[in-house]
């Protein structure tokens, strides 16, 4: 059987006032109620049958089929055979930029952008694996624990995904057997393709220091796997004497900071203000953590506590920019 995953799911059925054990950030618990009721009745609107797991999820089970003259507009009957994990995290986070008359629409819509995936399932295993595979970074939570047992994370709590993009639809494929090729092979393709996208970039400045911002894709933030690539085909820079700083808060966005002098205090101080801040609010949440990379050794650049007002620079940093006080 295709062992692929979605990254966004679909509705749910449930009950009228749904209880919600916690808030899904940055909504209240009382907005995620809500956006759960609107879930609900879009899902009911596909015919899809439904039920929230009282914090971040709605499980689809397979429609039961009736007369086409019963079917209500736009139903669908599941094609995966199985139960679909629709994850709210994304969702509450497109909707909380907007006013909540809005939110309706937008639910819906969101239903319709995955109405291929409800009726026919999964996406078949690409056609020209060689071509099409990307590697993607994906959450090491959101995968089945039997598939991330034993494999090496690129960042605590990343890990590199085989995946394939349609229409904006991507689809990780977990078991690259389908297409004849192992793990290892499936995610070395996927990072030879990911070389190969181009980049969109941006500059901001701030007190000296000058922070490039890669956007445009959902693979932005993937291409931290290929950095070398990055520095040297992007940003024109290869083999920097005192590394980079690294962001990569959310899916579609990677933040870079190539340390030259003491503007590295400053750069980091708005890297990780904006880290924190797109992490928390856009969809795609990935680390709001800033890293230092020299060659192919990341390290945390800050330490990373619970309380926001207890972040320090880690002992490596400090370090560094005693080198770089020298040099001024």
């Amino acid at each position: 059987m295709t062992n692929q995953l979605p990254e966004r799911a679909h509705g749910n059925h449930l009950p009228p006032d749904p209880p919600v054990r916690r808030a899904l950030p940055p909504l209240s618990r009382a907005e995620t109620a809500h956006l759960v009721r609107l879930a609900v009745a879009a899902a009911a609107e596909h015919g899809l049958q439904a039920t929230y797991d009282g914090t971040d999820a709605l499980r689809l089970t397979p429609a039961v089929r009736r007369a086409p003259s019963t079917d209500p507009p736009g139903s669908f009957e599941l094609g995966c055979g199985g139960e679909i994990v629709a994850g709210l995290t994304n969702l509450a986070r497109m909707v909380a930029a907007e006013r909540s008359h809005r939110w309706p629409q937008l639910v819906a819509e969101h239903f319709d952008r995955l109405g291929d995936h409800l009726l026919h399932g999964p996406p078949p295993p690409p056609a020209d694996p060689s071509r099409d595979l990307l590697a993607r970074l994906t959450p090491t939570s959101s995968l089945p624990p039997s598939w991330t047992a034993g494999l090496r994370e690129f960042l605590p709590g990343l890990l590199a995904v085989p995946a394939t993009t349609d229409n904006g639809l991507v689809t990780m494929h977990l078991d690259p057997s389908d297409f004849g090729m192992t793990r290892a092979e499936a995610l070395s393709t996927g990072l030879a393709n990911l070389r190969r996208l181009p980049d969109t970039v941006e500059y901001v400045d701030h007190d000296g220091a000058r922070i490039a911002v890669l956007s445009g894709s959902s693979f932005a933030a993937s291409r931290a796997l290929v950095l070398d690539t990055v520095l040297r085909e992007t940003l024109h820079v290869e083999n920097p004497q005192y590394g980079v700083l690294v962001a990569l808060p959310v899916r579609s966005l990677l933040l870079i900071h190539v340390v030259t002098d003491l503007s590295v205090l400053p750069a980091i101080a708005v890297m990780l203000g904006l880290s924190l801040r797109t992490h928390a609010e856009h969809p795609g949440p990935l680390t709001p953590w800033i890293h230092h990379v020299t060659g192919s050794t990341w390290s945390p650049a800050t330490t990373q506590p619970d309380d926001l007002e207890a972040i320090h620079l880690t002992p490596e940093v400090q370090a560094l920019a005693r080198t770089l006080s020298h040099l001024e």
